[in-house]
């Protein structure tokens, strides 16, 4: 109990286990993404993150790109660290396997919980491309706060599909934890995937 107060008062925190384990429902998500909704995993994945100035941050983030670079060794899943326009970090990741994918999100994020920058983690987003005559594109988007996915569909002129959002809301809630306030499914204009 100490350690926990000590911990809320230094700014660590630790997102619930239960939470983190949720990454691994979009997995198993992907085979009816396919069959049944017409998309399929783009290759593409990433972690959005706020960094922080600190030794101990850059410490994370060192040992982060060295997990990477050796699951790059072993997986083949490309990865690339850069800033978007707010200055949020983002760890982006490429595989044509998606359960490397999902491993290495669920890698980068444990890794920084076990330092102790479980706050700094945003959300996790995975691309899904439109099969057959049409060629879009979705999100969906982890909620590390929420423990929780949403869907973003973009389209043209920063405007969203949101029919299309609330029809793979209906068709995946029985797959996915879904975040039930659509208030909060905030889109992500502009990501680096």
């Amino acid at each position: 109990m100490r350690l926990k107060f000590l911990d809320a008062i230094l700014g660590k925190s630790e997102l619930p286990k239960a939470k983190l384990d949720r990454l691994f429902a979009i997995s198993t998500a992907t085979v009816t993404m396919e069959a049944n909704l017409g998309f399929k995993a783009g290759g593409k994945a990433g972690i959005c993150i706020k960094p922080l100035e600190s030794s101990r941050y850059e410490s994370a983030r060192s040992e982060v790109e060295d997990l990477l670079r050796y699951s790059n060794k072993e997986t083949g899943t490309d990865y690339q660290l850069q800033k978007d326009k707010y200055n949020y970090l983002w760890v982006v990741l490429k595989d044509g396997d998606f359960e490397d994918l999902v491993t290495n999100v669920h890698l980068v994020s444990q890794t920084l919980i076990d330092h102790g920058f479980g706050e700094q983690l945003l959300c996790a987003i995975y691309l899904f491309l439109e099969t057959g005559s049409k060629k879009g594109s979705i999100y969906w988007i982890y909620n590390f706060k929420a423990g929780a996915y949403y869907p973003f569909a973009p389209l043209e002129s920063k405007k969203r599909d949101n029919a299309l959002e609330f029809r793979l809301r209906s068709l995946m809630e029985e797959e996915l934890p879904i975040e039930k306030n659509v208030e909060k499914w905030y889109p992500l204009w502009g990501t680096p995937l």
